[in-house]
């Protein structure tokens, strides 16, 4: 993608102005972000999703007559549409291009922002009036009208930790002043950076796309590195005081023992910035736990059958919940799979590149890429073994 290029999806922003000017900034609204947008989800297929075993979906409800909210959460069934009310509700379901192939291609234009910051495509379809409560998002999100027409309002407000309604499990804000509104048709598209407060109401049945990037919480990042180091650490690396000296108060805790127990800490937690990145390519790269599930294949490959589907030249693509990112490291590179590391020489570099750039490939042209690198080619049998790369189904 030519950074330079204007973009209709942005406007008429190139994808560095938009970076420069709006990203994590402010909102910016897109009239017909997608020309002629329709549509090729419909609410039932949506709905009859949202009733699948290992599919995130929730189903939220505004009680107008006492002003209460209510949040279930799927699987559901038939009986729990069928008896919703005319109005006031809203289901939304998770990672839609993960079960639904055919909606990956709508996220290729959003690839100017790196992979490992995406998150998913959610889907929404509202009832009259169906909304999720005014609220703020801890991440970047563009919000493309798919069907029908939904208001959105938008405000400058501060929002601090005891602004939501209590005793609600949805984080509504207790008070909000929009400042700015605009009423979406299908193809437009707002985009709002995190913990901007935000509410849209459909106007009508309306279906609306969410696509959110994920921004990891530091204090998730230091727990996940915290459990890295203990699993880490041999248990009988303790705290040791040879040439202990006698003290005058047995209840004192000495400046001579605080300073050991401060090293021995610096130095259990102590790492070089190279060891630090290797493991964050590991933990950005993990899925979701709850796709787990869905990435295993019916059947498992045998070496042979992954090599034919390389060598026979099968069009071949990235399964929908792989996260794929690589570095370069010293000479050679590092490609992370699904939290997984793989070391590899230079030379497998294009393979690499190739491999993160695009989700669909041609197998011949990726095994022509790997050749004659016994890593790269294992690494590729590998790949169609745990079902990362996916024989596209013939049409």
């Amino acid at each position: 993608m030519n950074p330079d290029e204007p973009l209709t999806l942005l406007g008429g922003l190139t994808a560095r102005a938009f970076l420069r000017d709006y990203w994590q900034q402010k909102p910016l609204l897109v009239r017909q972000a997608i020309p002629g947008f329709e549509s090729p989800l419909s609410p039932e297929e949506l709905a009859g999703l949202a009733c699948e075993e290992g599919v995130i979906s929730r189903l939220v409800r505004e009680r107008g007559e006492t002003g209460s909210w209510a949040l279930r959460t799927g699987p559901f069934d038939e009986d729990d549409f069928t008896t919703l009310p005319e109005s006031h509700w809203t289901l939304l379901v998770s990672d839609m291009e993960k079960h639904l192939p055919e909606l990956r291609a709508y996220l290729e234009p959003f690839r100017f922002i790196p992979d490992w910051r995406m998150d998913d495509l959610m889907v929404s379809y509202a009832a009259p009036e169906g909304s999720v409560g005014p609220h703020v998002d801890e991440y970047d999100v563009f919000l493309l009208q798919a069907q029908g027409r939904r208001r959105w309002q938008i405000a400058r407000q501060a929002v601090s930790g005891d602004d939501f309604l209590p005793g609600v499990e949805l984080r509504i804000l207790r008070d909000f002043q929009p400042d700015q509104e605009w009423i979406l048709e299908p193809g437009d598209m707002l985009y709002l950076p995190p913990r901007i407060p935000h509410h849209g109401v459909a106007v009508g049945p309306c279906m609306t796309w969410s696509v959110g990037f994920r921004a990891p919480a530091w204090r998730d990042l230091m727990a996940a590195w915290v459990d890295q180091r203990y699993e880490a650490l041999a248990p009988q690396d303790r705290y040791a005081d040879p040439g202990l000296e006698p003290q005058d108060n047995p209840g004192e805790l000495s400046a001579a023992a605080l300073a050991r127990l401060i090293a021995g800490l610096r130095r259990a937690m102590a790492v070089d910035d190279a060891e630090l990145a290797r493991w964050l390519g590991t933990v950005l790269t993990e899925p979701k736990a709850e796709l787990l599930e869905h990435m295993q294949l019916p059947e498992t490959l045998t070496r042979d059958e992954a090599l034919g589907l390389l060598q026979d030249g099968v069009s071949l693509e990235r399964h929908g919940a792989a996260r794929l990112a690589w570095m370069s490291d010293h000479g050679g590179l590092r490609l992370f799979v699904n939290g997984q590391e793989h070391l590899l020489p230079e030379a497998a570099g294009p393979l690499v590149r190739h491999l993160c750039a695009e989700t669909a490939y041609d197998g011949k042209a990726l095994w022509g890429l790997a050749s004659g690198i016994d890593s790269a080619e294992d690494l590729l049998m590998s790949l169609c073994i745990a079902g990362i790369l996916l024989e596209i189904p013939a049409p």
